[in-house]
């Protein structure tokens, strides 16, 4: 995860001196607000990627002297099938549209939506130990 992490440690660290250049030059609190956002975003994942990288030690795609078998056999766990994401992104949507259309087809939303993020949280994994 090395060089996916220095890639959005890259990107975060100019969404932040783009920010801080805008916010000195435009008086437009949108545009400053849209970098600022840019830049959390991006540290976000940088930070996940850094951590990740630390819990899971090196790959062999970081190393510069791997060979193509050293990535061979089975390496990550993708779980079974869920019902979640459909939920979830249905829920988001759902609430979306009740911000805009009214508080009812929000409260559906939020109905829709929490089943979704419980199953993301509470998901088995299942991993192999």
């Amino acid at each position: 995860m090395k060089g996916e992490a220095w890639l959005f440690t890259g990107t975060a660290a100019f969404f932040a001196v783009t920010a801080a250049v805008y916010g000195w030059f435009s008086p437009d609190p949108a545009g400053r607000a849209a970098l600022c956002v840019s830049f959390g975003m991006s540290a976000l994942v940088a930070a996940f990627l850094w951590r990740q990288r630390v819990r899971g030690g090196e790959r062999p795609e970081d190393r510069k002297t791997a060979e193509v078998r050293d990535t061979a056999g089975r390496r990550l766990y993708f779980p079974a099938r869920s019902f979640a994401p459909v939920l979830t992104a249905a829920g988001s949507a759902l609430v979306g549209l009740g911000v805009v259309q009214g508080l009812w087809l929000c409260l559906v939303g939020f109905g829709v939506l929490l089943p979704g993020i419980l199953g993301f949280a509470f998901q088995d994994l299942g991993h192999p130990q």
